[in-house]
């Protein structure tokens, strides 16, 4: 779908009521669902409620540095959950559906929650919570290459004892993925100079044991305690048969193996000070991640293995000391925050070349090991207001301090000083209409390991470490505008325009390296329509359709060829579409889902790829929601055979210099995926 039909298609949802409404109704502040409302779902938990919302689109927390101003837009008791293991989203799946009281859509800027912006889901629990758990278990099948998946699901329980709310709970996020299937290599001039049939599975299990605790202190106080450990496993089995133009057969090995584990504290505590509440807010987060990569190429002829082994043991960091202060004076509200961070990376690399009696000798490898840390101090000032007549205000401003470094390198640490901040404005004209703008000034989010050589195996392709790495910067604008369409449901068209400097891409590094560095100016525009409409006006009660359709059109100008090109790896145009019916007078519900995700290509120095699977991805399921109490469900996936596509092509040196040496297109089976779901409460 091309992003003008998208644009078309987002555009055209809004205008679809204007017929349906015309008379003016008074501003109203908040949308209000109460638990009957989603009680054909027969939701288990609160997060089963909210996905059930009309037109709501849940937005996680975005990866910012530090924990920073709010952007997950989901509350708990008109509360933002500040913390990296998940935030209210993932509390929201650990509570019980009885013990919601209600759910209220409202516009951020009436909250006085620095950062947030459109509208928020602010989920009131009950005074008087019942003690109780709830668990899900969901393997799943692949007909094709991939090992069973015995044992994703969850287990929590909620109660309450000696004043402390507490919640115990232990989930499985394990995932597979396989595929497989021809690769094929031509040349410039377009004759198959190797065929290589591939067979490709990966698991990935985590362990998440999770201890969350909540009491209330004296004259109004209270705080909280998250205890997180995870324990982590990725085996990775790449396989090809090589077929080769010149009799050169073979194969080729590729193992990885990742077993490593992460801990994570966080804790807060409020309490009344003067005309207003202060907080505190502490955060220590550690992640052992060592990971060893080995491929072996064999050959048909008896010549010896040739064979590279790569060795990462790393350790990350990030600890977080923050603390906020908020107040009312004449009708406004007001918050000062400031925070610390210190995050760091201590990489231990290796490399190995297999030699011909079949043993792997390490070999030089400069810049694979090394400390890279950064320590950041922020300050803001966020001041809200509402300005009658439906019209709400935001104004936040401040910037960070930092110094990031190579520890053990020869390079000076370096000081920046960004000024960041946000202007907000909502608008509630009536109760069928809510707009919301903002303008934002935003520092992003980079990884450490982008700082030291990481090498590619499969591709053959080394990034360099790059030192001189730094963060991108951002003015961002967002508008975001809402209608409802009565019984019919409701529908939002998003659009936001980003100027970016300092964008992350990849750029040479030396006289023929490359890796990922930044780049001066990208430009970043895009559009997204979330609709929810339901077919009880049409004649058909108990079904809706969730439909969500975006595209963005990214660019930077190329470091080689001086031309704009997309941004590396952007996800340019995505649709999601969701049916369910549920039957009336019955405990029966079926329904389909269908999803887009297409992506831009990388572009390298010495080539251009681009991964893509789909093009659309869909399943049907049947859904029992009273087999003895338990909620059971059976989806079949991938039901329109969505495939895995990969192509690349790969120049002798640098691309706008060199001839082009080889195309490779995959075109490989994904296959059918099967998964059985039991839910239920205790």
């Amino acid at each position: 779908m091309r992003p003008t039909a998208l644009l078309l298609a987002g555009a055209a949802l809004l205008p679809v009521s204007a017929a349906a409404q015309t008379t003016t109704a008074p501003p109203v502040a908040k949308q209000v669902f109460a638990p009957e409302d989603f009680a054909h779902f027969v939701p288990r938990t609160a997060y089963d409620m909210l996905v059930r919302v009309p037109g709501f689109t849940i937005r996680s927390a975005d990866q910012e540095r530090g924990l920073g101003q709010a952007s997950e837009n989901v509350l708990i008791n008109g509360e933002r959950i500040a913390n990296k293991t998940g935030g209210a989203i993932a509390e929201l799946q650990r509570i019980v559906a009885a013990n919601v009281e209600r759910i209220e859509i409202v516009d951020a800027s009436t909250l006085g929650i620095a950062g947030l912006a459109g509208q928020v889901a602010n989920i009131i629990l009950k005074q008087a919570r019942k003690a109780g758990g709830q668990f899900e278990w969901r393997p799943d099948f692949r007909a094709h290459y991939s090992r069973p998946n015995l044992f994703r699901g969850n287990l929590s329980y909620t109660g309450r004892a000696r004043g402390i709310d507490y919640t115990l709970s232990l989930e499985d996020q394990t995932g597979r993925g396989g595929l497989g299937g021809p690769e094929l290599f031509h040349a410039a001039d377009g004759s198959l100079i190797e065929r290589r049939e591939e067979v490709y599975h990966s698991e990935s299990d985590t362990l998440v044991a999770k201890l969350r605790l909540g009491f209330d202190g004296p004259g109004g106080a209270k705080g909280h305690l998250i205890l997180n450990y995870s324990p982590y496993w990725g085996p990775v089995y790449d396989f090809e048969r090589r077929y080769r133009a010149d009799g050169n057969d073979g194969t080729r090995l590729r193992l990885n193996r990742l077993d490593g584990w992460m801990y994570d504290v966080n804790a807060d505590y409020e309490f009344p000070l003067g005309p207003g509440r202060f907080k505190i807010i502490g955060l220590r987060h550690f992640d052992h991640e060592p990971l060893i990569s080995t491929q072996v190429d064999s050959f048909a002829s008896g010549a010896p293995d040739q064979g590279t082994r790569f060795g990462r043991n790393s350790y990350i960091t990030e600890t977080i000391a923050r603390a906020e202060y908020g107040w009312k004076m004449g009708g406004s509200d007001w918050q000062v925050s400031l925070e610390r961070a210190a995050n760091g990376l201590d990489q231990r690399g290796s490399l190995a070349k297999l030699d011909p009696q079949g043993s792997f000798v390490p070999v030089p490898f400069p810049g694979g090991s090394g400390i890279v840390r950064e320590v950041r101090h922020e300050g803001m000032v966020t001041f809200s207001r509402p300005l009658g007549a439906g019209i709400s205000l935001q104004v936040a401003g401040g910037g960070e301090f930092s110094t990031l470094e190579r520890v053990d390198g020869d390079l000076p640490a370096r000081h920046f000083f960004r000024p960041k901040g946000s202007v907000t404005f909502g608008w509630r004209p009536d109760k069928q209409w809510d707009l919301s703008l903002k303008l934002r000034r935003r520092v992003g989010q980079i990884s450490f390991y982008d700082f030291l050589a990481q090498p590619n195996l499969k591709s053959e392709r080394q990034n360099a470490g790059n030192a001189e790495l730094v963060p991108p910067q951002s003015w961002e604008a967002e508008m975001e505008v809402g209608r409802t369409l009565g019984d019919a449901g409701k529908t939002r068209l998003r659009a936001y325009y980003y100027a970016v400097e300092d964008i992350v891409d990849i750029v040479p590094i030396g006289a023929d390296g490359e890796g990922v560095g930044n780049l001066p100016r990208a430009t970043r525009f895009g559009m997204e329509s979330t609709s929810t409409i339901q077919f009880a006006p049409l004649g058909l009660p108990g079904a809706r359709l969730d439909a969500t359709l975006g595209f963005e059109i990214a660019r930077v100008r190329d470091p080689l060829t001086g031309e704009m090109r997309p941004i590396s790896g952007t996800q340019d145009r995505w649709a999601e579409l969701d049916f369910r019916h549920d039957l009336p007078n019955s405990d029966f519900a079926w329904g389909a889902t269908a999803g887009l995700n297409h992506n831009t290509a990388y572009y390298y120095l010495t080539e251009v790829n681009r991964e893509n699977e789909g093009p659309w991805f869909a399943n049907v399921f049947v859904e029992h929601k009273d087999v003895f109490g338990l909620t059971v469900r059976a989806q079949v996936g991938n039901v329109l055979n969505g495939r895995h596509y990969y192509d690349r092509q790969v120049y002798a040196g640098r691309r706008n210099a060199t001839p082009l040496v080889f195309r490779q297109h995959n075109d490989q089976l994904i296959g059918p995926i099967f998964t059985f779901t039991i839910r239920g409460s205790f």
